[in-house]
């Protein structure tokens, strides 16, 4: 059983799909043992209390400075110790050190089609707005593994969205949200629970498609 902590920062509708797809068996071999957010007022706290997860909040405005917060973070997911670490729209760097210790086993999701829109600077609703504002006709979103970079870890899966005259950046983004970023995640969750990704030296490898 995949042992799985969401780290979240607002709303949760990422965490939302996930456990959704659990309760209805598109997610096997996994369960979710903990939602971290560094925001205690994020719906996705209440979110996981309604499904009777753990919830906790974990945030750098609580520590003296970035450094103690990054040593408690890195010590309290080692007390967790998850087999997975999702990152659902947290929006707090993860720390060096825990990315060494979790390495290949942290996994993030875009909402872009990753190298464009992304890197420091590039989140929420800041993506759509870049996206629509240089016109682009098709946009995504992406998963990937964390490394030490942003947005920078091997893409694990990719799925195109198509842009629509009279797009703002909220009805894009909750476009992308349907079609791309709730099917996503996880899909890539099921995978790896289910020994179907490989990591091997920077390259995700999907063992089905070694064997067709």
């Amino acid at each position: 059983m995949l042992r799985v902590a969401v780290l979240v920062s607002g709303g949760g509708t990422n965490l939302q799909a996930i456990i959704d797809a659990l309760e209805a068996g598109r997610i096997t071999n996994a369960e979710i043992i903990a939602v971290i957010s560094n925001n205690e007022g994020a719906k996705a706290l209440t979110r996981a209390n309604n499904h009777h997860i753990p919830g906790m909040v974990m945030s750098p405005k609580n520590f003296k400075d970035r450094e103690a917060f990054n040593e408690a973070f890195t010590a309290k997911m080692e007390e967790l110790a998850p087999d997975l670490i999702v990152l659902a729209g947290f929006l707090v760097k993860i720390p060096e050190q825990m990315v060494k210790k979790f390495s290949g086993r942290i996994i993030n999701i875009h909402p872009s089609l990753i190298p464009s829109f992304c890197g420091v600077g590039f989140y929420g609703l800041k993506v759509h707005e870049e996206a629509l504002k240089r016109g682009v006709k098709v946009t995504g979103a992406t998963v990937h593994f964390v490394n030490e970079g942003m947005d920078e870890g091997p893409i694990i899966a990719q799925k195109p969205v198509f842009t629509e005259k009279g797009d703002t950046p909220e009805i894009l983004q909750r476009r992308v949200m349907e079609q791309a970023e709730w099917i996503l995640l996880p899909q890539a969750i099921d995978d790896i629970a289910n020994d179907r990704l490989i990591l091997e030296d920077g390259h995700v490898y999907k063992k089905q498609e070694e064997l067709s």
